[in-house]
């Protein structure tokens, strides 16, 4: 399909809008990540429109980050959003979003802002919300889409939106691996091949711990299909039936440790990783509540996000998966 590139606010109010407008967000060097989020926003809008921003936002860059070696592949990114389904790619100069220079008005990410990413990256969520907020203005959108890979990010930008009542959907798309296991991020062409063999203790460390995550409640659930009393255990390990009874005594003692137990396993992979040549510098491992991204306790149940981010090399890299503690009752 044909894909307009447009630079101008005026450029796309001109535009006749007819459906939905689904609207993902990038800062260019575009892979197979963004392209299922567009892919995504193309189901969305059905006959509506997609339209793909390609902004890099030096707001969201920190002193000694990347901003001047962020990769900019203009050409490139439009072929991608093109195949993927984009109707318009929008790609503003940076006078364009900031007239008059950087906004001295901006939008607070408040306590969440400040923990994880934002204790490691100070004022990176509020430049990350201030571009968000206007390029939700500039494109007006019906819905636009996220990918879970920055958990943190998708969060703020959902309590954003919620808080300030910008009135339209946030939709998060499941993060894209490579065939490894390594999320696909903009910053892994930074990688060597031997760097690149340390960063996929990432991926290795979040499996390890959902593993752990999943042992502990199949566990949980075996042993829910009987009474846990030690007199009924000793019954049914008397008539054969001993893995039931061994469930039920494992659960009673396991149960309290449930999140120390899946940090426990993703540590043991990022310390291995620590040792490797070259090796991982862990910047931090947190299972969260995603309402606010608070470490949970040990008697969480629902919704929680184990997150890593760490530096290989010179490449700082992010990554998280999604668990649910207690599903079943």
């Amino acid at each position: 399909m044909t894909t307009t590139v447009l630079r101008t606010a005026d450029e796309l109010h001109a535009r006749v809008r007819t459906g939905r407008r689904a609207v993902v967000m990038t800062m260019g060097a575009l892979h197979e990540g963004h392209a299922t989020l567009i892919r995504t926003a193309r189901e969305i809008a059905g006959d509506g429109e997609v339209v793909v921003t390609v902004f890099v936002n030096p707001l969201q860059f920190g002193a000694g980050e990347d901003l001047d070696r962020y990769p900019r592949t203009l050409d490139a990114d439009v072929k991608i959003a093109g195949l993927a389904g984009a109707d318009v790619v929008f790609a503003p100069a940076v006078d364009e979003v900031y007239p008059g220079g950087e906004p001295q008005v901006r939008i607070s990410a408040g306590p969440m802002g400040g923990r994880l990413e934002g204790s490691t990256r100070p004022g990176h969520f509020d430049g990350m919300l201030t571009v968000v907020a206007k390029l939700l203005h500039l494109t007006r959108p019906d819905v636009a889409l996220f990918g879970q890979k920055d958990a943190q990010q998708l969060a703020l930008i959902r309590r954003m939106v919620r808080d300030l009542n910008f009135g339209m959907e946030i939709v998060g798309v499941p993060t894209v691996r490579e065939a490894d296991g390594l999320a696909l991020s903009s910053r892994n062409r930074y990688l060597s091949a031997t760097e690149r063999r340390t960063a996929l203790a990432l991926s290795q460390a979040l499996f390890a711990g959902s593993d752990r995550h999943a042992a502990q409640e199949a566990l949980r659930a075996r042993a829910r299909e009987v009474p846990a009393t030690h007199a009924r255990a000793e019954a049914l390990s008397a008539i054969g039936e001993s893995r039931a009874a061994a469930d039920t005594h494992a659960v009673a003692k396991a149960a309290p440790g449930g999140p120390a137990a899946v940090r426990a396993a993703a540590r043991l992979v990022l310390d291995d990783a620590a040792r490797l040549n070259p090796p991982l510098a862990l910047d931090y491992l947190a299972l969260v509540d995603p309402s606010d991204f608070t470490e949970i306790p040990d008697d969480h149940t629902g919704e929680a996000v184990l997150a890593v981010a760490a530096r290989v090399g010179a490449t700082r890299l992010i990554d998280n998966i999604p668990l649910t503690f207690g599903a079943a009752s």
